[in-house]
């Protein structure tokens, strides 16, 4: 009996002294997780701080909070163990449930700019609608557009995250993917909450009260901060296009050779391959999502 405890206590420690092991490595695969996942992140930045443009803005802080509630709660509760499980148990389900996640990223990109470019009709239709929603309901109605986008994006953060992490311990890739998620999310919605409150930092320190240089920053500020934020509405919309056409071209071997070409061919230049790869990810992103549209157009006027 003393001697089966004694090998029991063995294994256990044994066991513990791997855990520990596993763990020190955390940081390292943490970094390198969050480096690959840097493209998601800033798209995720981008997009966001559209969904509380033209709202009251006391409550900019509260629709931030409840979009950041809910991502945290789709990574941490939904997509990691989905990830976790659907690595262990059927791994080659992922990459075809990420280019879905893709077109609908292009999908929606193509309709944003589509609604740019639409005739004055067709903005006053929308105004149309805008005119009977009440407040409460566009406030709803814009957390659940981010939420959904949010949701797509968080997908492709944590399978980033598994895939660079697959090859290490459970404990470890369990750590890891708990870790970036929570990491991830605080940034950028703090970020992004950092954004649509600086106009305000700006009536702040613009009063009559403060000395005439911090004046002058917080009326520089009121004046950037609207046309920043509209230019990275832009940004956001050129990001969802970018982002959904890489994430299909990693299941498409030969679109995906074809992006690594541009970069090979520049690659003298560093920067101007990342520019021509995101500028040719996004226009083939904007063609993608113009196919889908037709495709789902079609469909309405086949059910109606």
């Amino acid at each position: 009996m003393a001697t089966g405890l004694l090998a029991l206590l063995d294994d256990v420690a044994a066991l513990v002294k791997a855990s520990a092991a596993s763990l020190d490595d955390v940081p390292t695969q943490v970094a390198k997780s969050t480096g690959k996942v840097s493209g998601v992140v800033i798209d995720d930045t981008a997009v966001t701080p559209k969904y509380v443009v033209g709202l009251d803005p006391s409550r900019e802080v509260s629709i931030i909070y409840q979009i950041a509630k809910k991502s945290l709660i789709n990574k941490v509760f939904i997509l990691t163990p989905v990830a976790l499980l659907l690595g262990f148990f059927a791994p080659w389900i992922i990459t075809p449930i990420l280019m879905l996640g893709g077109a609908y990223l292009c999908f929606e990109g193509y309709e944003k700019v589509h609604s740019m470019f639409s005739s004055h009709d067709a903005h006053g239709d929308s105004e149309d609608e805008l005119s009977v929603i009440t407040p409460e309901e566009l406030e709803k109605t814009r957390i659940k557009g981010a939420v959904q986008t949010d949701f797509i994006l968080s997908s492709e953060i944590v399978a980033i995250t598994y895939g660079t992490v697959s090859d290490q311990p459970l404990v470890t890739q369990i750590a890891v993917m708990f870790f970036v998620a929570i990491f991830i999310t605080v940034a950028v919605y703090g970020f992004v909450a950092l954004l649509v409150k600086a106009d305000d930092l700006g009536v702040y320190m613009a009063r009559e009260n403060r000395p005439s240089a911090i004046r002058k920053i917080g009326f520089g500020l009121i004046r950037f901060m609207p046309r920043f934020l509209t230019v990275l509405g832009y940004v956001g919309t050129a990001a969802m296009l970018w982002v959904g056409a890489e994430i299909i071209s990693h299941g498409i071997p030969v679109l995906h050779h074809g992006l690594e070409a541009i970069e090979h061919a520049l690659a003298d230049v560093p920067a101007l391959a990342w520019v021509a790869k995101v500028v040719a990810s996004a226009l083939g992103g904007l063609v993608i999502g113009a196919i889908i549209e037709k495709i789902v157009t079609l469909v309405r006027k086949m059910r109606k």
